[in-house]
């Protein structure tokens, strides 16, 4: 087992550090002193040293991040604390209290942990998808669930337990798919399934192999990642692939992942109309 990232005095001492010790590996820099009674190695990564800094941990969608899960990005570090707790700090300064000043983009989560055995330096995966599902707009947290479930990181009592609780919550349920490989593929779903479209996610092609949407049974939409066409090679794979569409008739659009993410509104209107000129 791995040693914990952050870690309080007592639990320096049980490793075999004396007071002593402790003082004197933060004045050599082998030891960094996140706030009181909080400790890391140097080379900690920013959003939990931040986050421990406020006085909590990462919570919402900064913990997907650290858990490996599609998550939104964020200015700053999304923090849990716990509900009585009264000593926020600034994320970059110890001993500066915390204020709508200098906050640097964190946002604050309050709400008990349903599962408070698995917080850590970040609260557990279940934790985290629910507080999404609370602070994000509703694709980004589906998509965020779909993620972990295309990761086999959930079980069916977990989502029993993501999604208990008020009908806003429960409504979402039926929306997730853990078919879908990546967040833009969820979002852009999500937005197809608004717009009263039919399609087909993950669709094999003879000739052509897998495609992320096969749209009303003629128009093939591909979400492409941020990473997509980061090589000639694979741009070429791809321009290889829309021409065996076109060879069946079947046109491709492929839409950017920023303009996915930003305004997916505007893809929608894309296909709407391609599917008009092909009726």
């Amino acid at each position: 087992m791995s040693e914990p990232r952050v870690l309080s005095r007592a639990d320096l001492i049980a490793l075999g550090l004396s007071p002593r010790a402790i003082t004197a590996s933060v004045r050599a820099g082998t030891l960094i002193r996140i706030r009181r009674d909080r400790y890391a190695r140097p080379g900690i990564d920013t959003p939990t040293l931040r986050a421990v800094r406020v006085g909590g941990r990462l919570a919402c969608i900064s913990a997907l991040r650290d858990w490996g899960v599609f998550a939104a990005e964020a200015p700053g570090p999304h923090v849990h604390l716990p509900h009585n707790h009264s000593r926020e700090r600034s994320p970059r300064h110890p001993r500066v209290r915390l204020t709508a000043a200098n906050r640097d983009g964190v946002k604050l989560h309050w709400r008990p942990l349903l599962r408070p055995g698995d917080a850590t330096h970040r609260v557990g995966l279940v934790d985290a998808l629910r507080q999404a599902l609370l602070c994000q707009p509703a694709p980004l947290a589906i998509a965020s669930i779909d993620s972990a479930l295309f990761r086999r990181m959930l079980h069916p009592e977990d989502m029993d337990v993501l999604f208990a609780g008020p009908a806003a919550v429960r409504a979402l349920r039926p929306l997730v798919d853990g078919r879908s490989e990546s967040g833009q593929e969820s979002v852009l779903r999500c937005a197809f399934d608004s717009a009263g479209l039919s399609f087909e996610i993950q669709v094999s092609i003879a000739g052509v192999g897998r495609v992320d949407f096969l749209v009303e049974g003629r128009l093939v939409v591909e979400a492409d990642s941020r990473l997509a066409h980061s090589s000639w090679e694979q741009e070429l794979r791809d321009r290889d692939r829309d021409l065996a569409l076109a060879r069946l008739g079947i046109p491709t659009l492929r839409p950017h992942y920023r303009v996915i993410m930003s305004d997916p509104t505007s893809v929608v209107a894309a296909v709407v109309a391609v599917l008009a000129r092909l009726r």
